[in-house]
């Protein structure tokens, strides 16, 4: 079974920039949050981070080619869960959904990247940032126009939680990891992922 220290190596070779390698250490941190609160009692925290952590690991290489560059790779090594997760994180995709971690990736990944961004534009960061400071900026189409607001939709649709719900419980995921992500005051400018 694949290891957290495979995986980032992976990730790693395949992503130079310190932005991608911080969206996929934010989306593993929710994803481990996530497996505890979404997963029921059989749920791996730690196959869930790492659903969390490769879902975009071959993005930056082959960005024509995602995911299938990342999704070999694990098939190679007999890693079906988390290819089953990491080919479903995007609906367009056209891939099934059945287990609760492929739900939860598509829910978690496009929303924290943006929960990521309006924490940015603050003077706090993360610390006071709630629900309805997200909700009203995803109502701004001009705001992190690349995220996708019918994904972040659907994403919480098909975990069944309302959409709220599940910006406060990605907010609190990410609060203790702040500095790391770039996402505290004293840590924008410096903040980098290992």
């Amino acid at each position: 079974m694949l290891n957290r220290e495979e995986g980032w190596a992976q990730l790693c070779a395949w992503t130079k920039t310190d932005s991608l390698r911080r969206h996929a250490r934010a989306v593993e941190v929710v994803m481990r949050a996530a497996a505890v609160r979404y997963g029921g009692p059989e749920a791996d925290v730690e196959r869930w981070g790492l659903a969390g952590m490769l879902h975009d690991a071959d993005y930056e290489a082959w960005p024509d080619e995602h995911p299938r560059r990342v999704v070999g790779w694990l098939e190679e090594r007999g890693e079906h869960d988390l290819v089953s997760a990491i080919r479903a994180h995007y609906t367009k995709w056209g891939f099934a959904r059945e287990a609760r971690m492929d739900r939860a990736l598509l829910a978690c990944d496009e929303l924290t990247g943006f929960i990521g961004a309006c924490a940015r534009v603050r003077p706090d960061g993360l610390q006071s940032l709630g629900a309805a400071s997200v909700l009203k900026r995803l109502k701004d189409k001009g705001f992190a126009a690349k995220v996708e607001r019918d994904e972040v939709q659907v994403g919480a649709q098909e975990l069944g939680v309302e959409l709220a719900e599940l910006i406060e419980f990605i907010i609190a995921a990410l609060r203790p990891h702040a500095a790391e992500l770039g996402l505290a005051p004293d840590a924008r400018a410096t903040g980098g992922v290992q």
